[in-house]
């Protein structure tokens, strides 16, 4: 039998005395921190005041967990319900097992962001511009989880980057697969350091790189979505329309949309202020009241 140059993890939880430890959760925390992290630097960068996307990423997050457990149960349906279920309905609350979607976490997430945008009185635009990069880093360090929880893989191949997979997640003996996890998380890194030079490069305002962060996460989506062969919206296939993925739909749509916006803002100008207040606080006046901050 070939060997892997990736073979899967043989466990992906730990016990700390009785207190589980699970690599999938352990890559998603990371990624969101470094996202953050990341997105925190940039916002002091433009001249913004300390802690905002510490504080703003809060909401962010426990929406975003909320939608991206929605979306995957939504398309995911039959794994719960249904004469075909192999689980039980409680079981879709455990994100641990999986099916943690970017699309519900962004679009959920993303109200969560302008709830605490409006309150501060901050620019919705200047906020996707600034965390754009950090989210596409975060999702690189977050698909190693799928590698650990051995789903998000493509199918059969003879590379030499080729993926094991056990018989308990849907492989065959002496059969190897692309490992789409890496593919994605290499994409992402790649569109990451992209959105960075990008902004550099260019005056990006107004929702402007967080549109271009939209195209090209979809378009590296919509590629890597159609060499996966894992059960993904059914119990043992995924759901198609017209021969695409639901996901693949979804990155069509998506994408289009980001060209849109990227063309209907093409004129607009390149001033800090918008409309929906205040781009950054000026970090000298971290001591200013509130009324002052424009919160």
């Amino acid at each position: 039998m070939s060997l892997a140059l990736i073979p899967s993890p043989s466990q992906g939880v730990w016990y700390l005395g009785f207190v589980p430890i699970r690599a999938y959760a352990l890559c998603f925390i990371l990624g969101i921190g470094f996202g953050i992290w990341l997105s925190e630097r940039r916002w002091r960068d433009r001249g913004g005041e300390k802690s905002v996307i510490g504080d703003i990423a809060v909401p962010g997050v426990i929406f975003g967990l909320i939608g991206t457990r929605l979306y995957h149960v939504i398309t995911d349906w039959q794994t719960y319900f249904g004469p075909r279920a192999v689980k039980e309905p409680y079981r879709a609350l455990f994100i641990w097992e999986g099916g943690l979607s970017i699309w519900g976490a962004v679009a959920l997430g993303g109200v969560g962001v302008w709830l605490a945008c409006r309150r501060r009185g901050l620019s919705l635009g200047a906020v996707a511009d600034t965390v754009a990069p950090g989210i596409a880093f975060g999702q690189a360090i977050a698909r190693w989880g799928n590698w650990f929880n051995q789903e998000l893989y493509g199918g059969p191949t003879t590379l030499p980057w080729g993926l094991e997979i056990d018989q308990a997640h849907g492989g065959e003996p002496g059969v190897l697969y692309h490992p789409t996890f890496l593919y994605e998380s290499l994409w992402d890194a790649a569109l990451g350091f992209g959105l960075i030079l990008a902004g550099r490069r260019f005056t990006l305002r107004h929702g402007r790189l967080f549109a271009l962060y939209v195209a090209g996460y979809t378009l590296g989506r919509f590629w890597i979505e159609g060499l996966r062969i894992d059960p993904v919206g059914g119990v043992d296939h995924a759901v198609t329309l017209l021969g695409l993925r639901i996901n693949q739909w979804t990155s069509i749509v998506l994408f289009i949309g980001a060209l849109v916006h990227l063309w209907v803002t093409r004129d607009k100008g390149e001033d800090e202020d918008e409309d929906t207040g205040r781009i950054v606080v000026p970090a000298s006046r971290d001591d200013a009241s509130p009324g002052e901050n424009g919160r």
